[in-house]
């Protein structure tokens, strides 16, 4: 499980890589996962990522719209791009 200094690490790559870019698309790889789905995943898709932030072991993606996905790493801690 990554700790809080990989968190900071993939968010200051990923701000370099998301930050004013529209999200293509979003895909779920295990919908067992999900905590909540409201709005519907869709909603984000075509619009732009504005903010990421870390919330202890997550990352948080601010999108366009006041809407926020929120991604938590689980034991193998990596994003693959």
């Amino acid at each position: 499980m990554p700790e809080l200094p990989d968190i900071a690490a993939y968010i200051t790559a990923l701000e370099t890589r998301v930050l004013g870019q529209k999200l293509e698309r979003v895909r779920l790889g295990n919908p067992f996962l999900l905590r909540s789905v409201t709005p519907p995943l869709s909603m984000v898709e075509g619009r732009t990522v504005e903010e990421l932030r870390r919330i202890g072991k997550r990352i948080a993606f601010g999108v366009e719209g006041d809407l926020w996905l929120v991604l938590h790493l689980m034991i193998a801690g990596r994003l693959h791009w």
